[in-house]
């Protein structure tokens, strides 16, 4: 039976993800802080909301996830944790919530199943944010159980695309490296990329998350999670050598001593294309919007 909530809350709906979101409800941290659970009570009561859409998250690259594991941990578990028993005091009928695919063993037979999911370790470069992450996934399953709470989780590949965090240091690998790219351009120097470019990545554009997310709104509501990816991986060196020739840059510098994070991730999307009829941005095509986007607004992008 199709759902057609009349107040969606979408939680960092100002960002990479949530942006892409239809929802009539997207109140910036400044108005409602994950952190307080009164914050979020109050929010979902005064507003009769009756959908929410997680997509808030403290979230990082691999360096920022590796030097900054506890932080990472608690305060996704803290948000989280608010954010569900607030919409099981307020009866809200569905929540839609974003996990990763980092939250897999990392000893995980490919391609990546959700019975797998709790098989063992995480990688260790990331371990305090997939925990967190993993965590909501029992979170969901426990109040579905128990309460009968509408509650279903979307496991994501890679998402890059406009209004994501830039910053070279904190940033995912695409708009760390645009943002990289657009600094060697102006500098005339080579773009430095960390690693030697070999590891694999699945990359779904964030306008097709969000377009996949709203069907799952709408026509989605098993506790199973959905996998939500394109078929191809693409290496970290082939977005490199693509931004060297989007910004006329001649040369490319591999930084063996730097992390590079899980060789591969592949995941699962039997389900997805079983389900519905998908066609994905092609990488090509969403990392040039993603590049128009960064230039465009370079003054007011996150880095």
């Amino acid at each position: 039976m199709k759902f057609y909530p009349d107040k969606i809350l979408v939680t960092g709906g100002s960002g990479l993800v949530g942006s892409c979101v239809t929802g009539n409800h997207k109140p910036r941290s400044s108005e409602v802080n994950l952190m307080k659970f009164d914050e979020i009570d109050s929010y979902l009561r005064e507003n009769e909301i009756d959908c929410v859409v997680h997509c808030a998250a403290r979230v990082g690259g691999v360096k920022e996830n590796s030097k900054k594991l506890g932080e990472f941990f608690y305060e996704n578990m803290q948000m989280n944790l608010n954010l569900l028993e607030a919409c099981r005091v307020n009866k809200v009928k569905k929540v839609v919530s974003t996990l990763t695919t980092c939250i897999f063993p990392a000893d995980a037979n490919y391609p990546l199943t959700y019975d797998q999911l709790h098989g063992g370790e995480p990688h260790e470069s990331n371990y305090g944010y997939a925990y967190a992450k993993r965590m909501l996934e029992i979170n969901s399953r426990a109040y579905r159980d128990q309460y009968g709470m509408n509650i279903v989780n979307v496991i994501p590949c890679n998402v890059y695309g406009p209004r994501d965090n830039f910053n070279i240091e904190t940033g995912h690998v695409v708009p760390g490296l645009i943002n990289k790219a657009s600094l060697a351009e102006r500098l005339e120097t080579p773009l430095h990329v960390w690693g030697d470019g070999s590891p694999l990545r699945e990359f779904i554009y964030s306008e097709d998350l969000g377009r996949i997310i709203d069907w799952v709104v709408s026509d989605y509501s098993s506790s199973e999670p959905l996998m939500i990816s394109p078929d191809e991986e693409i290496s970290i060196k082939e977005v490199a050598d693509r931004l060297i020739v989007l910004y006329n840059i001649p040369e490319l510098v591999f930084e063996s001593d730097m992390p590079m994070g899980q060789f591969r991730k592949p995941s699962d999307n039997s389900r997805l294309k079983s389900m519905i009829d998908f066609n994905f941005t092609p990488f090509d095509v969403g990392l040039e919007k993603t590049v128009s986007w960064f230039n465009a607004n370079f003054e007011s992008a996150r880095k």
